[in-house]
């Protein structure tokens, strides 16, 4: 086995110039795997395998971790095979990677980690399952403090999301987010961004590695969550002008979008408006399907056929899942942070179906949940909620001073229980979400 693995030649792609919304799938001229990569392949795959026979997981972290193990340039030498997209925030990056891959599945394969497996031992694990024939399109969740690592793949289009606070005790404050994305954006000049002008974080991470807007489509996407980005990141001064900010003291202002949403309603260049119609619900997947649109029509989709795509999707990784389970009918959401938090209670708020909220506080959640006193609980007021999970004594102390009148119980399947029958929601952090979608899943229709 050789110790020097084969040069990393990217994809040929044929030159012809497709029809506006027609591109047909690129020719691709896949580079050889090095010997390293295609022993420790079939070696990942394996790990993986029997990760999921003892019941460990879903075996893409493992597998994934196994081949970078055996093949460090495994990341480099497997993405080298594809035409690349990321997607990257802290919140709705699973939906928009799921949105963005349906709207490109219209016209050429695709290959993807829309499962959440966004760390580098996920991405390797995705792109090891078309090792021995490459798609022609890989698109990639990618976590943002990976992001800067990741960009070694030359992606075609990184979309960026937003910038929140997200388990502070597990992952870097904000500041040294935005400084990681702008590092990961000045090593990619050629790569196309597509990112939300309205969030002004997001704004000044992608402005101090393009400050022309060089390669940059902004959409006017929205942004529920304002309260890491109440003032100006350029001078600390007060914003004015609402959704189309500008500082009163400095130049700072959002940029000029070409992609607007606005409700249900998209706006592209020379395209629109239309109605987007989604079955997922909120404000915040108006804007993920938004984004997702803008790059796929970037990269060669038709807007109409890639809107079609969009509008299959009806539940993520679980996310979003209708089920009956103990005589309720039932919807499990995911809510992880206080940004995304407020979009669930948002949704809740135009619904009147009891509500069962769980939180736990492992390694992958975030130890420490003094975040719960961030979100507005105080909108759940009147309904019929039960508390579960490992901290739901720190849930049920911030919902008394919400003035949220509720019960617990000790897992989901006694709280729909005590529910009795009807309409329910499930909204739990990552973990809670993991066991209640365990526990109910086989329920599924």
């Amino acid at each position: 086995m050789s110790d020097n693995p084969t040069p990393v030649v990217r994809p040929e792609v044929s030159s012809d110039k497709p029809e506006s919304g027609t591109a047909p799938a690129p020719r691709q001229v896949a580079p050889r795997l090095s010997a390293r990569i295609r022993l420790a392949v079939p070696l990942g795959t394996l790990a993986g395998r029997m990760s999921r026979a003892l019941g460990r997981g879903g075996g893409r972290t493992v597998a994934g971790r196994v081949v970078l193990r055996l093949a460090p340039s495994a990341l480099e030498e497997l993405g080298a095979r594809h035409r690349v997209a990321f997607v990257s925030g802290t919140n709705g990056k699973t939906t928009t990677t799921r949105y963005l891959a349906a709207a490109m599945r219209a016209h050429e394969q695709v290959v993807s980690n829309d499962d959440g497996a966004n760390l580098l031992s996920g991405l390797v694990a995705t792109l090891m399952r078309s090792a021995r024939r490459p798609t022609s399109l890989a698109v990639l969740e990618v976590d943002e403090a990976v992001l800067r690592t990741a960009v070694q793949l030359k992606p075609e289009v990184i979309v960026l999301l937003n910038l929140s606070r997200d388990q502070l005790d597990r992952t870097s404050e904000i500041g040294r987010i935005m400084a990681l994305w702008t590092e990961a954006l000045t090593k990619s000049p050629e790569t196309v961004v597509v990112a939300n002008a309205d969030d002004p974080l997001l704004v000044v991470s992608v402005r101090d590695a393009r400050p022309h807007d060089d390669n940059v489509i902004w959409v006017a996407a929205g942004l529920g969550w304002q309260s890491d980005a109440a003032v100006c990141p350029r001078c600390q001064s007060r914003f004015t002008g609402g959704r189309a900010f500008r500082c009163t003291n400095c130049t700072f202002a959002r940029p000029t979008p070409a992609w607007s949403v606005n409700g249900d309603q998209l706006v592209g260049p020379e395209i629109g408006p239309f109605e987007l119609d989604l079955p997922l619900p909120g404000q915040a997947n108006c804007a993920n399907a938004a984004l997702a649109l803008a790059a796929a029509t970037h990269l060669g989709a038709d807007v109409t056929a890639a809107l079609e795509q969009v509008r299959t999707v009806t539940h993520i990784a679980g996310r979003y899942l209708f089920l009956h389970a103990e005589g309720c009918d039932v919807q499990l959401l995911l809510a992880k942070n206080p940004a995304s938090w407020k979009e669930m209670l948002a949704v809740l708020g135009s619904r009147e179906t009891a509500i069962v909220l769980a939180v736990n506080a492992r390694g992958a959640d975030g130890k420490d949940p003094s975040w719960l006193w961030d979100v507005p609980f105080e909108v759940l007021a009147g309904r019929n909620i039960v508390v579960t999970g490992e901290r739901a004594e720190d849930l049920c102390v911030r919902l008394d001073y919400a003035e949220v009148p509720h019960t617990t119980a000790p897992d989901v399947v006694t709280a729909l229980r005590q529910m009795g029958t009807g309409r329910c929601d499930i909204v739990g952090n990552y973990t809670a979400f993991q066991e209640a979608r365990r526990l109910l899943e086989p329920h599924a229709r």
